[in-house]
Protein backbone atom coordinates (compact mmCIF):
# COMPACT_ATOMS: atom_id res chain seq x y z
CA UNK A 1 0.00 0.00 0.00
CA UNK A 2 1.55 3.18 -1.07
CA UNK A 3 -0.58 5.96 0.83
CA UNK A 4 -0.20 6.41 4.39
CA UNK A 5 -3.82 6.68 6.36
CA UNK A 6 -3.41 9.87 8.44
CA UNK A 7 -4.02 9.88 12.13
CA UNK A 8 -8.00 10.26 12.06
CA UNK A 9 -9.22 7.79 8.75
CA UNK A 10 -12.66 7.00 8.55
CA UNK A 11 -14.19 4.28 6.55
CA UNK A 12 -18.14 5.76 6.04
CA UNK A 13 -19.59 2.62 4.65
CA UNK A 14 -19.16 -1.17 5.30
CA UNK A 15 -21.15 -3.94 6.39
CA UNK A 16 -21.59 -6.65 9.31
CA UNK A 17 -23.08 -9.94 9.15
CA UNK A 18 -23.64 -12.70 11.52
CA UNK A 19 -23.92 -15.88 8.75
CA UNK A 20 -28.00 -15.94 9.52
CA UNK A 21 -30.70 -15.90 7.33
CA UNK A 22 -30.71 -12.84 4.91
CA UNK A 23 -34.08 -11.62 3.38
CA UNK A 24 -34.30 -13.27 -0.29
CA UNK A 25 -32.68 -11.78 -3.01
CA UNK A 26 -30.26 -10.04 -1.07
CA UNK A 27 -26.54 -10.44 -0.27
CA UNK A 28 -25.59 -12.94 2.38
CA UNK A 29 -21.66 -12.90 1.98
CA UNK A 30 -21.36 -15.28 5.48
CA UNK A 31 -19.81 -14.37 8.52
CA UNK A 32 -18.42 -11.02 8.91
CA UNK A 33 -17.55 -9.96 12.77
CA UNK A 34 -15.93 -7.20 14.37
CA UNK A 35 -12.62 -9.05 15.14
CA UNK A 36 -12.14 -9.56 11.36
CA UNK A 37 -12.86 -5.78 10.68
CA UNK A 38 -10.33 -4.75 13.30
CA UNK A 39 -7.93 -6.69 10.96
CA UNK A 40 -9.06 -4.22 8.01
CA UNK A 41 -8.63 -1.30 10.32
CA UNK A 42 -5.15 -2.20 11.53
CA UNK A 43 -3.87 -3.10 7.45
CA UNK A 44 -5.41 -0.04 6.58
CA UNK A 45 -4.59 2.39 9.17
CA UNK A 46 -8.55 3.22 10.05
CA UNK A 47 -9.41 4.68 13.02
CA UNK A 48 -13.01 5.50 12.59
CA UNK A 49 -16.08 3.51 10.91
CA UNK A 50 -19.57 4.13 10.17
CA UNK A 51 -21.59 1.32 9.98
CA UNK A 52 -24.30 0.91 6.83
CA UNK A 53 -27.19 -1.65 7.79
CA UNK A 54 -26.76 -4.79 4.77
CA UNK A 55 -30.14 -4.53 3.13
CA UNK A 56 -30.09 -8.93 4.14
CA UNK A 57 -31.07 -7.69 7.38
CA UNK A 58 -34.06 -5.16 6.50
CA UNK A 59 -34.63 -3.06 9.06
CA UNK A 60 -34.17 -5.26 11.98
CA UNK A 61 -30.80 -3.03 12.70
CA UNK A 62 -29.75 -5.34 15.36
CA UNK A 63 -26.72 -6.85 13.96
CA UNK A 64 -25.30 -3.21 13.09
CA UNK A 65 -26.46 -1.74 16.62
CA UNK A 66 -24.29 -4.95 18.53
CA UNK A 67 -21.59 -3.83 16.27
CA UNK A 68 -21.27 -0.40 16.82
CA UNK A 69 -21.45 -0.93 20.71
CA UNK A 70 -18.28 -3.28 20.11
CA UNK A 71 -16.21 -0.75 18.34
CA UNK A 72 -17.12 1.58 20.44
CA UNK A 73 -16.39 5.77 20.40
CA UNK A 74 -15.52 5.64 17.09
CA UNK A 75 -17.98 4.25 15.69
CA UNK A 76 -21.19 5.54 13.94
CA UNK A 77 -23.80 3.55 11.88
CA UNK A 78 -26.87 3.93 9.32
CA UNK A 79 -29.81 1.95 10.08
CA UNK A 80 -32.96 1.43 8.41
CA UNK A 81 -36.48 2.33 9.80
CA UNK A 82 -40.14 2.30 8.02
CA UNK A 83 -42.62 4.90 8.20
CA UNK A 84 -44.41 5.58 11.67
CA UNK A 85 -41.42 4.31 13.57
CA UNK A 86 -41.88 5.71 17.15
CA UNK A 87 -39.99 8.70 18.47
CA UNK A 88 -38.52 6.36 21.31
CA UNK A 89 -37.38 4.28 19.07
CA UNK A 90 -35.44 7.24 17.07
CA UNK A 91 -34.38 8.23 20.25
CA UNK A 92 -32.86 4.85 21.07
CA UNK A 93 -31.02 4.35 17.89
CA UNK A 94 -29.62 7.81 18.47
CA UNK A 95 -28.47 7.22 21.36
CA UNK A 96 -27.27 3.89 20.07
CA UNK A 97 -24.79 6.06 18.03
CA UNK A 98 -27.21 6.03 14.97
CA UNK A 99 -26.83 9.35 12.40
CA UNK A 100 -28.24 7.98 9.09
CA UNK A 101 -31.15 6.43 7.63
CA UNK A 102 -30.76 4.27 4.36
CA UNK A 103 -32.83 5.26 1.29
CA UNK A 104 -31.67 1.84 -1.19
CA UNK A 105 -33.91 2.20 -4.47
CA UNK A 106 -32.23 -0.69 -6.24
CA UNK A 107 -32.66 -4.52 -5.98
CA UNK A 108 -32.67 -5.69 -2.30
CA UNK A 109 -33.34 -2.00 -0.58
CA UNK A 110 -36.06 -1.55 1.35
CA UNK A 111 -36.92 2.12 1.80
CA UNK A 112 -37.83 3.82 -1.81
CA UNK A 113 -37.90 7.00 -3.32
CA UNK A 114 -41.87 6.73 -2.54
CA UNK A 115 -41.67 6.53 1.18
CA UNK A 116 -38.10 8.90 1.22
CA UNK A 117 -40.02 11.95 2.37
CA UNK A 118 -41.84 10.51 5.63
CA UNK A 119 -38.71 8.85 6.45
CA UNK A 120 -36.58 11.57 6.06
CA UNK A 121 -38.89 13.91 7.88
CA UNK A 122 -39.47 11.81 10.76
CA UNK A 123 -35.60 11.15 11.94
CA UNK A 124 -34.04 14.61 11.12
CA UNK A 125 -35.27 15.87 14.10
CA UNK A 126 -32.84 13.94 15.50
CA UNK A 127 -29.86 14.99 13.77
CA UNK A 128 -29.64 12.32 11.35
CA UNK A 129 -29.35 12.60 7.51
CA UNK A 130 -30.22 10.01 4.37
CA UNK A 131 -27.85 7.75 3.10
CA UNK A 132 -28.98 7.61 -1.01
CA UNK A 133 -28.02 4.50 -3.03
CA UNK A 134 -29.71 4.68 -6.45
CA UNK A 135 -28.47 3.98 -10.30
CA UNK A 136 -26.82 7.23 -11.33
CA UNK A 137 -28.46 7.14 -14.62
CA UNK A 138 -31.87 7.71 -12.82
CA UNK A 139 -30.44 10.79 -11.61
CA UNK A 140 -32.43 13.59 -13.81
CA UNK A 141 -35.38 12.15 -12.54
CA UNK A 142 -35.06 12.42 -8.81
CA UNK A 143 -32.85 15.54 -8.81
CA UNK A 144 -35.54 17.74 -7.57
CA UNK A 145 -36.74 15.08 -5.34
CA UNK A 146 -33.73 14.55 -3.49
CA UNK A 147 -33.16 18.24 -3.53
CA UNK A 148 -36.34 18.58 -1.14
CA UNK A 149 -34.72 16.43 1.33
CA UNK A 150 -34.52 18.98 4.38
CA UNK A 151 -30.94 19.05 5.88
CA UNK A 152 -28.04 17.01 4.81
CA UNK A 153 -27.65 14.00 2.42
CA UNK A 154 -25.36 11.54 1.10
CA UNK A 155 -24.89 9.74 -2.74
CA UNK A 156 -23.11 6.75 -2.49
CA UNK A 157 -20.93 5.00 -4.57
CA UNK A 158 -19.64 7.99 -6.81
CA UNK A 159 -23.47 8.08 -7.79
CA UNK A 160 -22.99 4.02 -8.73
CA UNK A 161 -23.93 4.64 -12.61
CA UNK A 162 -24.37 1.51 -13.12
CA UNK A 163 -23.31 2.36 -16.66
CA UNK A 164 -20.51 4.36 -16.53
CA UNK A 165 -21.42 7.75 -17.54
CA UNK A 166 -18.72 10.25 -18.83
CA UNK A 167 -18.27 13.61 -16.46
CA UNK A 168 -19.87 16.04 -19.22
CA UNK A 169 -23.17 13.84 -19.40
CA UNK A 170 -26.51 14.88 -17.68
CA UNK A 171 -26.55 12.25 -15.75
CA UNK A 172 -22.80 13.19 -13.94
CA UNK A 173 -24.20 16.81 -14.25
CA UNK A 174 -27.18 16.14 -11.87
CA UNK A 175 -25.04 14.92 -9.11
CA UNK A 176 -22.94 18.06 -9.73
CA UNK A 177 -26.32 20.09 -9.21
CA UNK A 178 -26.73 17.99 -6.20
CA UNK A 179 -23.13 18.70 -4.60
CA UNK A 180 -24.09 22.27 -5.81
CA UNK A 181 -26.67 22.89 -2.99
CA UNK A 182 -23.79 22.90 -0.43
CA UNK A 183 -26.15 19.49 1.48
CA UNK A 184 -25.08 17.24 -0.59
CA UNK A 185 -21.92 14.67 0.50
CA UNK A 186 -20.67 11.64 -2.05
CA UNK A 187 -19.03 8.25 -1.12
CA UNK A 188 -15.88 7.73 -3.42
CA UNK A 189 -16.22 3.88 -2.79
CA UNK A 190 -16.95 0.45 -4.44
CA UNK A 191 -15.68 1.59 -8.19
CA UNK A 192 -15.61 -2.28 -8.88
CA UNK A 193 -19.77 -2.41 -8.57
CA UNK A 194 -20.38 -0.30 -12.08
CA UNK A 195 -17.09 -0.24 -13.78
CA UNK A 196 -16.56 -1.49 -17.17
CA UNK A 197 -13.06 -0.93 -17.68
CA UNK A 198 -12.02 -2.80 -14.58
CA UNK A 199 -9.45 -2.39 -11.66
CA UNK A 200 -7.23 -1.75 -10.94
CA UNK A 201 -7.46 1.51 -12.02
CA UNK A 202 -11.31 1.45 -13.16
CA UNK A 203 -11.10 4.36 -14.93
CA UNK A 204 -14.39 4.83 -16.65
CA UNK A 205 -15.27 5.35 -12.57
CA UNK A 206 -11.97 6.98 -11.39
CA UNK A 207 -12.45 9.99 -14.09
CA UNK A 208 -15.83 10.68 -12.33
CA UNK A 209 -14.02 10.62 -9.04
CA UNK A 210 -11.20 12.62 -10.11
CA UNK A 211 -14.29 15.22 -10.84
CA UNK A 212 -16.24 14.89 -8.06
CA UNK A 213 -13.31 15.99 -6.22
CA UNK A 214 -11.81 18.76 -8.26
CA UNK A 215 -15.67 19.92 -8.35
CA UNK A 216 -15.91 20.28 -3.99
CA UNK A 217 -13.38 17.86 -1.97
CA UNK A 218 -14.62 19.23 1.60
CA UNK A 219 -18.00 17.06 0.39
CA UNK A 220 -16.40 13.62 -0.44
CA UNK A 221 -15.91 10.61 1.93
CA UNK A 222 -14.22 7.77 1.50
CA UNK A 223 -15.52 4.41 2.02
CA UNK A 224 -13.95 0.14 1.77
CA UNK A 225 -17.74 -1.47 1.41
CA UNK A 226 -15.95 -4.01 2.77
CA UNK A 227 -17.11 -7.14 2.49
CA UNK A 228 -18.05 -6.60 -0.63
CA UNK A 229 -21.07 -8.38 -0.50
CA UNK A 230 -22.36 -7.68 -3.62
CA UNK A 231 -19.43 -9.75 -5.50
CA UNK A 232 -18.53 -13.45 -5.32
CA UNK A 233 -15.46 -14.29 -2.84
CA UNK A 234 -12.93 -14.74 -5.65
CA UNK A 235 -13.37 -12.06 -7.38
CA UNK A 236 -13.13 -9.47 -4.19
CA UNK A 237 -10.58 -6.28 -4.96
CA UNK A 238 -8.17 -5.90 -2.92
CA UNK A 239 -8.72 -3.48 0.23
CA UNK A 240 -5.37 -1.78 0.00
CA UNK A 241 -5.57 -1.16 -3.53
CA UNK A 242 -9.48 0.69 -3.14
CA UNK A 243 -7.57 2.78 -0.41
CA UNK A 244 -4.81 3.52 -2.95
CA UNK A 245 -7.04 4.71 -5.52
CA UNK A 246 -7.07 8.15 -3.70
CA UNK A 247 -3.48 8.90 -4.54
CA UNK A 248 -5.39 9.40 -8.59
CA UNK A 249 -8.50 10.74 -7.52
CA UNK A 250 -7.28 13.93 -4.93
CA UNK A 251 -3.36 13.96 -6.00
CA UNK A 252 -3.17 16.73 -3.36
CA UNK A 253 -2.46 15.43 0.38
CA UNK A 254 -5.00 18.20 1.74
CA UNK A 255 -7.86 17.03 -0.05
CA UNK A 256 -7.28 13.80 1.05
CA UNK A 257 -7.38 14.61 4.66
CA UNK A 258 -10.26 16.53 3.97
CA UNK A 259 -11.68 13.16 2.40
CA UNK A 260 -10.70 10.48 5.45
CA UNK A 261 -10.45 12.61 8.18
CA UNK A 262 -11.99 16.26 8.11
CA UNK A 263 -15.30 15.79 6.29
CA UNK A 264 -16.62 12.37 7.76
CA UNK A 265 -15.62 14.16 11.56
CA UNK A 266 -18.11 17.12 10.27
CA UNK A 267 -21.07 14.73 9.03
CA UNK A 268 -20.63 12.34 11.82
CA UNK A 269 -19.56 13.88 14.93
CA UNK A 270 -16.37 12.75 16.14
Amino acid sequence: MKLKAPAGTTDTHMHFYDGASAAPGTPNPGTFTVPMYRELQKRLGLERVVVVQPNAYRDDNRVTLSAIKELGQNARGVAVVKPGTPAAELDRLTKAGIRAVRIMTLHGGMLGFDVMEQVVSQVHPFGWHAIVQLDGRELPKHEAQIKHLPGKFVIDHIGKFLEPVTPDSKEFRSLLNLVETGRCWVKLSAPYETSRTGGPKYEDVSRLARALVKKAPERMLWASNWPHPSVPKEQRPSDEDLLDLLLDWAPSEADRRKILVDNPAELYGF
